[in-house]
């Protein structure tokens, strides 16, 4: 197809095909299917916000499409969306800017989710954006202040993570790495 794509293009591919993202009208394969450790540190990720948040909104996992433009379409590793965005949720995924998003570091992926998500998150205004770093057992949470995302907090593995956005979120990180 020429020149940039745009959502109406990324949403015709094949479902059962390779998964892509779309980064600025053009599509970008993702890589293959994460390994045991990302899918751990996500299960219980998700058992924390199933715990904690599951009243204060809705959470998905990947493979969730984020559509933050027509030309720009995400699928982090986990979405939050308050109650009071749920305006947000379609059938096809998240079409606007979600209250939270989580990657998982693989190694595959450590360059595309420090730089280029991270700038795109911040570009469009995601309030708050986790990277979780299972080989080191570390996180790094991201808020927006004045259209930018300031110095991460970090977190260690005997650190409770919490949120000022949102205020549902408290759990010792080291819940994310046990064995």
């Amino acid at each position: 197809m020429p020149g940039p794509l745009t959502y109406a293009d990324y949403a015709r591919l094949p479902e059962d095909g390779p998964r892509y993202e779309l980064v600025d009208g053009v599509l970008e394969l993702l890589a293959p299917a994460p390994g045991t450790l990302h899918q751990e540190i996500l299960r219980r990720l998700v058992y924390q916000f199933e715990q904690h948040c599951r009243e204060n909104g809705k959470f998905y996992f990947a493979p969730i499409d984020v559509i933050l433009s027509d030309k720009e379409v995400r699928q982090p590793d986990l979405v939050f969306v308050s109650n009071e965005r749920l305006h947000i949720i379609t059938e096809r995924g998240i079409a606007g800017v979600p209250d939270l998003v989580v990657e998982i570091l693989s190694p595959s992926t450590a360059k595309r989710d420090k730089g280029d998500k991270r700038q795109t998150y911040e570009k469009y205004g995601v309030p708050e954006y986790w990277i979780v770093d299972g080989a080191n057992r570390l996180m790094e949470q991201y808020r927006l202040m004045n259209g930018r995302y300031d110095f991460p907090v970090l977190f260690g593995e005997d650190d409770v993570v919490q949120s000022p956005r949102l205020t549902c979120i408290s759990f010792p990180l080291r819940l994310l790495f046990e064995n």
